[in-house]
């Protein structure tokens, strides 16, 4: 059960005892006064001495017997009208604010002191649907500005790809040399073409695909130092060395092709956020419950703010169209959710021109699902 249901149950269990002992108490304290009525009356009436003849007297005799009763029962309706009715004060109440709950608007619940606690868990909900509901629209204002960014950038490197093959096309007799140079460029400019392509095809398997694990035992030393040896000529052409702290044979049941990509995502966003000349520190050790990945580079500090987006979807921390950093904004929001599906966190800092990236899974594999749905944290 989780907490709200149980502070639910609670709540309805304190409020009937109340409600009840309430009741009890008015019938009790109603029955007190009939009874002190009937006193006082006997005590007035029997100041005087009454004869049978006495045109009043068969009157009370009358309402003596009939009276009591009848105000009893009088007094009883009306204190249980009050109580049922209250706790149907108490449904509209909740009614009204089952209904502006639905609506977009900032403006307090207010219920009755006894509903305080629902009132406030109605209004911690309201806070957070809001939330929720901006978090979608900036993450799905974010979507869509990357795909006209991506759609634009399309045009550039295909324009430079036509123009080329168009240049070797109608001058034959170019050099061989000014032929291989605009061979290279228009190869490099099509693998640019590649890349967002590809990009965009993760923005369709981000938000339409299921993730699946299908784990199994793998030397997770090992593919960190096969990892670090494919980027070692990236680093190079970066002007960009290791520094790397892997211990050896550290063996780890999980999907190793989703924990692949998690190595990638996270040294290539080194790459692209450092300085040049610099190192990337990248260390795998086991600790007492699980393994730590770490990762630091240095580069431009992040600030705050944006430290606290970094794993969103499509937000990126260069926001321009630059070809030279960033990608879809979909890297590290798929490690998270690729570490997550393994029952480990990751976490971001960023000080005094570093950025690392911390990230625990433990031996102990949770229960985690079979699968997890990507529509979970923004629209497709």
């Amino acid at each position: 059960m989780n907490n709200f249901s149980q502070k639910r149950r609670a709540l309805k269990s304190r409020l009937t005892r109340k409600l009840l002992l309430r009741y009890a108490l008015s019938l009790i304290l109603y029955a007190l006064i009939l009874l002190g009525l009937y006193i006082v009356s006997y005590l007035i009436f029997t100041q005087r001495v009454w004869h049978s003849y006495d045109p009043f007297y068969s009157t009370l005799k009358l309402l003596s017997f009939i009276a009591p009763p009848i105000g009893a029962l009088l007094g009883w309706a009306a204190i249980t009208y009050y109580f049922i009715s209250r706790p149907l004060r108490y449904v509209d109440e909740l009614v009204d604010a089952a209904q502006a709950l639905a609506q977009p608007d900032e403006t307090p619940i207010q219920l009755s002191d006894e509903l305080k606690a629902v009132q406030d868990e109605l209004n911690q909900v309201r806070s957070q649907t809001l939330r929720n509901a901006q978090l979608a629209r900036e993450s799905e204002q974010r979507k869509n500005d990357l795909i006209v960014y991506l759609a634009h950038d399309l045009k550039t490197p295909l324009t430079s790809v036509i123009g080329y093959l168009s240049l070797l096309r109608d001058e034959p007799q170019i050099s061989q040399e000014l032929r291989a140079k605009y061979t290279g460029i228009a190869l490099n400019k099509a693998e640019r073409l590649e890349e967002l392509i590809n990009e965009f095809f993760d923005i369709t398997r981000f938000n339409l695909t299921t993730l699946t694990l299908e784990p199994e035992r793998i030397n997770l030393s090992r593919m960190a130092e096969q990892i670090a040896s494919e980027f070692s000529p990236i680093l190079a052409e970066k002007d960009l060395t290791w520094d790397l702290g892997i211990a050896p044979d550290i063996e780890y049941v999980c999907d190793p092709d989703k924990l692949e990509r998690v190595f990638d995502n996270l040294i290539r966003n080194a790459v692209n956020y450092s300085y040049s000349g610099t190192s990337i520190r990248m260390t795998l050790h086991r600790y007492s419950a699980g393994i730590i990945l770490y990762v630091r580079n240095h580069g431009k500090t992040i600030s705050p703010d944006k430290l606290e987006r970094i794993f969103d979807q499509f937000f990126r921390l260069d926001s321009s169209r630059s070809s030279s950093t960033g990608g879809a904004g979909l890297g590290l929001a798929i490690t998270k959710e690729i570490v997550e599906l393994h029952g480990g966190t990751i976490q971001a800092d960023s000080k005094d021109e570093s950025i690392s990236f911390t990230v625990i899974l433990p031996d102990k594999q949770h229960a985690a699902p079979e699968s997890v749905k990507k529509r979970s944290s923004a629209p497709g």
